[in-house]
């Protein structure tokens, strides 16, 4: 039974219009025009959706760089031991309960990463890969590293102990869209 509506019943007197509902959602989902304009608004929206996640990830790596060179200078100020990990990770679940990632092992991975990333015994060959005169080196890390996920960048840290090598890592996980599992089997 097809569903009409009384246009006249709705406006200003035109001429009776009984207008099938049933029968223009076939002929719309069935012209390519259509199929076109909506195949276009759907890439649209995902690109949006890839947009922000990317910008999502690269402000959390940025936090959890910020994170563990916090980390790494308190401990060195002050006396508070491994419990200050164990308080701060309580503090923080408990101010962002809808955030994770402040376990005390996300913690104690952020100060390890910081520390790995920061030393400066990169070598030439991996300052070559990535200099920018106008950026300072680890800032242009940083913003590699921001483009791959945080679980990308814990498996590189924990394989590999050779800083160009895993720069060679992030830069072919970037470039070829490596899955963790992939990057984990590559030797």
């Amino acid at each position: 039974m097809a569903i009409g509506i009384d246009i006249n019943l709705l406006c200003c007197p035109l001429p009776r219009i009984l207008v099938n509902f049933s029968t223009m959602d076939t002929l719309i989902k069935t012209d390519k025009a259509y199929r076109e304009f909506i195949l276009n608004i759907k890439q649209r929206i995902q690109a949006a959706q890839i947009k922000a996640s990317v910008a999502v990830n690269h402000g959390l790596i940025g936090l959890y760089w910020d994170i563990g060179a916090s980390i790494v200078e308190k401990q060195k100020q002050t006396a508070w031991g491994e419990g200050f990990l164990q308080q701060m990770s309580v503090d923080l679940q408990h101010d962002f309960p809808d955030m994770k990632g402040f376990s005390v092992t996300n913690l104690k991975y952020m100060r390890l990463w910081y520390m790995y990333w920061s030393t400066e015994t990169i070598g030439q060959q991996a300052v070559d890969q990535i200099q920018d005169p106008s950026k300072p080196f680890v800032q242009q890390v940083v913003a590699k590293l921001g483009q791959i996920p945080w679980g990308h960048n814990l498996v590189i840290i924990s394989k590999i102990k050779d800083q160009p090598e895993a720069l060679f890592y992030v830069q072919k996980t970037i470039e070829n869209n490596w899955s963790r599992a992939v990057l984990t089997h590559q030797d």
